[in-house]
């Protein structure tokens, strides 16, 4: 279990080493695929290093997540940093899926799970199925959502919740009106 020190900041050295770790690459094997040295992602994942611009490009798309990603981070007060995420300083996640907007409530990457508030947009769909090693539960707020695990389709309404344990998943909103949902994701994928 990860457990960092309530006072210790939020960086973006801290979220990089929990995506690397979630996606199961040991620091060799990242730094090759970046074609940068071992010491130098280290000193990157301890904030000891500050990657350029180009290097966060590549070091998304070695992760798959998005640039914006890792670029917005909203500075909270310090006696909110690690514990309170407000809705204005909530960071993007996730792929570019058209119709999906995805934003992080967890204050960071660096606990066993993630929690992320999910926008379906009307008549969206994902096309290809996704399975990701992980567990997940979610939770529809609002709207229609229509999920496929492992082959059955689901219809969801609000109050409706769910789970997927490593089942090959999509989903769809039929309706005329965002979807809205919480899903809580472990470990963090994002």
């Amino acid at each position: 279990m990860r457990h960092d020190l309530p006072d210790t900041p939020h960086t973006l050295g801290a979220d990089l080493r929990a995506l690397r770790k979630a996606r199961g690459l040991t620091l060799l094997e990242m730094a090759d695929m970046l074609v940068r040295s071992v010491g130098w992602l280290s000193q990157v994942e301890r904030d000891m290093s500050e990657p350029s611009i180009t290097d966060l490009r590549e070091i998304a798309a070695c992760l798959d997540v998005s640039v914006s990603m890792l670029f917005r981070h909203a500075a909270a007060p310090a006696h909110e940093a690690g514990f309170v995420v407000r809705k204005d300083a909530r960071r993007p996640i996730g792929s570019s899926i058209a119709g999906l907007v995805e934003e992080l409530l967890s204050p960071d990457l660096t606990d066993d799970f993630e929690m992320v508030h999910s926008t379906f947009l009307p008549h969206s769909k994902i096309k290809d199925t996704v399975i990701r090693p992980t567990q997940e539960v979610g939770y529809l707020v609002s709207g229609a959502l229509q999920i496929e695990i492992n082959g059955k389709t689901h219809q969801l309404n609000p109050g409706d919740s769910f789970r997927v344990r490593g089942e090959p998943f999509r989903w769809a909103n039929q309706s005329d009106e965002p979807a809205v949902a919480i899903w809580v994701i472990a470990p963090p994928v994002y």
